[in-house]
């Protein structure tokens, strides 16, 4: 994928901000401003799953109305006939590509709420940490504008794992608990996204069925993971996986 300078500038300056010490709302707010930018998108909101409530919250928005989202908040997510399942992908996903724009367009949530605010093509990105969505990015253009590509999307794709690790370090700031996650050092143990996922569900002490219906996959997909996490760390035991966690949390 190649950017140009002006691309490359913005995607260095994302990069920066998810590197410093602001609360979960400045990250997706800063992040937000810049996509716009770098996307040459026109809207932007920003939403943290609530698992015990069922529904997203803690909203952060750029150019869009807060009417329109406090009726998003009480109604429209309920009855949302994408967003659901943009939740469910691990990678950067234009909404055309789970529902075509011309069938999007007959929708009530098209038509009493996004177009309300003038939104025509998406793009969705959800975070995840230990098989919890902790944050998402929602980009959008007017109709003014075209749809977005798999660059787009790749290019968000390409900034997530900092973001993962901005959200979780404001959280653990927010709650006083150690911040280290396997996702946060996947590089220097060779771990794909993936195996890092796997590794910080297994410290949990998750059973392997639960496991499976966080990630969404078969256990022999989950064992193929688990034996390559042994591998690359040099551990053996899922204990010793809880124990090396422990022993880099205990350096930060």
């Amino acid at each position: 994928m190649n950017l140009d300078n002006q691309e490359t500038d913005l995607v260095f300056s994302i990069m920066r901000d998810l590197t410093g010490a602001f609360d979960q709302v400045e990250v997706r707010q800063r992040v937000g401003t810049k996509l716009l930018e770098l996307l040459k998108a026109d809207y932007f909101a920003s939403y943290i799953w609530d698992e015990d409530r069922q529904e997203f919250v803690s909203c952060v928005q750029i150019n869009m109305s807060d009417d329109n989202l406090r009726s998003y908040e009480s109604y429209f997510q309920f009855r949302d006939p994408i967003t659901p399942t943009l939740q469910k992908r691990r990678k950067a996903t234009p909404v055309s590509e789970i529902m075509r724009h011309d069938k999007l367009v007959r929708t009530e949530f098209y038509n009493d709420f996004l177009a309300q605010d003038g939104l025509c093509f998406g793009l969705n990105f959800f975070a995840y940490d230990r098989g919890d969505n902790i944050g998402d990015l929602r980009i959008w253009r007017g109709a003014d504008r075209e749809d977005f590509s798999q660059r787009d999307a790749e290019i968000v794709d390409a900034i997530g794992p900092s973001l993962v690790n901005a959200l979780i370090r404001a959280r653990a700031q927010e709650t006083s608990m150690p911040s280290l996650r396997f996702v946060q050092i996947a590089d220097a143990l060779d771990f794909t996204r993936r195996e890092a996922e796997v590794a910080d569900l297994l410290v949990t002490g998750l059973s392997d069925d639960e496991i499976c219906q966080k990630l969404g996959f078969s256990k022999p997909t989950l064992r193929s993971h688990i034996s390559a996490i042994f591998r690359k760390s040099g551990l053996n035991r899922r204990t010793q996986l809880a124990q090396f966690l422990a022993e880099q949390n205990h350096h930060l």
